[in-house]
């Protein structure tokens, strides 16, 4: 999918809103109209029937029609089946001996139907149309060695057993073994894994990474259909299909009020002048207020609304819910499952810790930053980033040497000096030994002699344990970490946070195949499917998110695409706003549950009102307009988070 399709479905979006909104405009300003000509033309039953029917059925032509699509499908208890049954009623009304017309409160209900309508799309309507922005990992061309020369030409169109050339700050276009050449490769966008893996001859390399350093040459083993990049866009696209999704609060509820109030209405203006003798006009009229009565309003507007209240509320605290189903979800989260890197941690490498032997802590970091002076690798960056003043510090730098796969070796003055991993120290003689922090362990060796390590290591967020201890507080009774990182990484940074449980060294498949063990479990003590909620923020973890009953995606640095495979995105990559979020979602709920319960408390009252004779037109006016206006009001509560 093309940035521009995603721009084109965008705008087409914004189009819709726009026509439906100008459709609800015209309608008032027809329905007025109409009220101005019943009052000053004095019109017969039939010719008033005709001049409301233009606003009504402007308007209300879609309810109309889905009403009419549900009945041929066999699901005729809906909510527009509901609404067409009693606007139908309204305009009906006037035409039995001694009742009064009800056009205008026919269109109305139409109208406030639409209204509801209008609010509940717009709130919805953000959610994802397609994860356009995974084309950031697919690679656009590949430089294929074709009868000595360099050609250009789509990854598509490179066969299996192809040589192809990479360069520095490209990505890798195809799967493949690499043939000539070495270099660092950031795969931090497939896997998670914050630190850069060295390749070189012999060794495998996956589409979707981008090389950092060398020139490489590479025999491709994967057609592009079958390399790690297509599957991955793949994964997101079936994900987005089998995903989880609540229904919307006021479908359920209809599904059970609407058969009800409509069999009630039948049975009312059936059985009571079978069996008492009375004149079928009476009770038919009173079936029909019956059903005016029950037009849920109320509920169409106010629900939408306060979840489109809550939305706002939490966009205004950095957290931006696309829909008002994921609420729904949100609020019922029992399991929490994060993504490591770029999640929980900065996802930047930072110096933790300093062991010197030979020399002072800042010598040696001042020796490593001098050495690393030129390097483009994430590690040298965090050791120039601990040691500032190595660009003014006038000390000379020269014979640098970069060692494939070990590190790098100059002169800095008149030191020798290696910096690198323990293959380096064995290949010059230098007696090394391991640290007991958990992190990526850079030795020094000055001259031959080992001088020292120093740890670097991806920070935790100064959050990530407030998080949990948050999600825990709030009922969440089970956290898990999934991360790409190694074993014992993922092991420390899982008991300094207090996680319930993690798995490491994952794939981006790995991570959806453990997500789909996690989801569809019936929870045996609070004895139904509970939902689950993932965590995270690179482009691997684009499928994951998609597949979550909920996903949340670190919106500040997080990857296009994550952000667009989400449901729910924080704003400002800190993970204590998920506790924010259910917080939220949870209070949300509440807010559409009253509403719903008074909207139906005052209709029953005056249902049973209007069944016995009782109830006025002004009760049923309240019931139906009045109980909308209170129910908005509360909905508006939602707002202020």
């Amino acid at each position: 999918m093309s940035e521009h399709h995603h721009e084109h479905n965008h705008e087409h979006h914004e189009e819709g809103l726009r026509g439906q909104i100008i459709k609800i405009a015209i309608a008032v300003v027809l329905l007025i109209a109409a009220v101005i000509v019943e009052k000053t033309c004095g019109l017969n039953n039939w010719q008033l029937l005709l001049v409301y029917l233009v606003p009504y059925l402007f308007i209300g032509f879609d309810t109309l029609k889905e009403a009419a699509e549900g009945l041929v499908h066999g699901e005729a208890f809906n909510e527009d089946f509901l609404m067409s049954v009693a606007t139908i009623g309204a305009l009906c009304i006037g035409f039995m001996p001694g009742a009064e017309t009800q056009y205008p409160e026919a269109v109305f209900v139409m109208l406030f139907f639409q209204i509801g309508e209008l609010f509940e799309e717009y709130a919805e309507g953000k959610s994802r149309e397609g994860i356009a922005h995974l084309m950031d990992i697919r690679p656009d061309i590949a430089h294929v060695e074709r009868n000595g020369a360099l050609e250009d030409v789509h990854p598509e169109d490179v066969a299996v057993g192809e040589t192809i050339l990479v360069k520095p700050g490209e990505k890798v276009p195809l799967d493949g073994v690499v043939v000539e050449g070495s270099t660092a490769l950031n795969t931090v966008a497939l896997t998670g894994e914050s630190v850069p893996r060295n390749v070189e001859e012999g060794d495998e390399v996956i589409s979707g990474c981008v090389n950092l350093s060398g020139l490489v040459k590479v025999r491709t083993t994967k057609a592009f259909g079958e390399s790690t990049v297509a599957k991955i866009i793949d994964l997101v696209e079936n994900a987005a299909e089998s995903k989880s999704k609540s229904e919307n609060f006021i479908t359920k509820f209809a599904r059970v009020y609407t058969p009800v109030v409509v069999f009630a209405a039948l049975a009312l203006a059936v059985i009571p002048p079978l069996l008492l003798s009375q004149p079928f006009a009476t009770w038919i009229y009173r079936a029909l207020m019956f059903l005016v009565v029950s037009c849920p309003c109320a509920l169409v507007i106010s629900v939408p609304l306060t979840f489109f209240g809550g939305i706002g509320g939490a966009s205004r605290k950095g957290i931006l819910v696309k829909g008002s189903n994921y609420m729904d979800v949100l609020a019922k989260v029992d399991t929490v499952v994060f993504d490591k890197t770029g999640t929980l941690t900065h996802g930047q490498f930072a110096v933790t810790a300093i062991h010197p032997e030979k020399c002072d802590e800042k010598h040696l970091l001042h020796l490593a930053a001098h050495v690393e002076h030129y390097s483009t690798h994430p590690i040298g960056a965090a050791l120039r980033d601990a040691f500032p003043d190595e660009a003014t510090d006038g000390c000379k730098l020269s014979e640098v040497e970069e060692i494939a796969g070990q590190g790098i070796k100059a002169k800095v003055e008149d030191w020798t000096v290696c910096v690198g991993n323990a293959k380096m120290m064995e290949s010059i003689g230098a007696q090394w030994h391991d640290c007991e922090h958990v992190g990526t362990i850079i030795h020094v060796a000055i001259d031959g002699e080992y001088a020292g390590h120093i740890v670097i290591n991806d920070k935790v967020k100064d959050d990530s344990a407030e998080a949990i201890h948050e999600l825990k507080s709030l009922g969440v009774r089970r956290t898990v970490m999934l991360t790409g990182d190694r074993e014992e990484v993922g092991k420390a940074v899982a008991e300094q946070l207090g996680i319930d449980e993690y798995h490491a060294e994952l794939l981006p498949a790995d991570k959806v195949s453990y997500i789909e063990k996690l989801t569809p479990r019936a929870d045996t003590e609070v004895g139904h499917s509970v939902p689950l909620a993932f965590v995270g923020d690179g482009i691997n973890d684009a499928p994951v998110l998609a597949r979550a009953d909920v996903g949340i995606a670190m919106g500040g640095l997080g990857s296009d695409a994550a952000i667009e495979a989400a449901d729910v995105v924080l704003m400002d990559d800190k993970p204590s706003k998920i506790a924010l979020a259910i917080r939220i979602a949870r209070r949300t709920l509440r807010i559409a549950k009253q509403n719903v319960w008074f909207a139906i408390g005052v209709k029953v009252l005056v249902l049973l009102l209007a069944a016995f004779g009782i109830a006025t037109m002004w009760m049923a006016v309240f019931a139906d307009v009045g109980v909308t206006v209170l129910a908005v009001l509360n909905a508006m509560r939602a707002l202020k988070n």
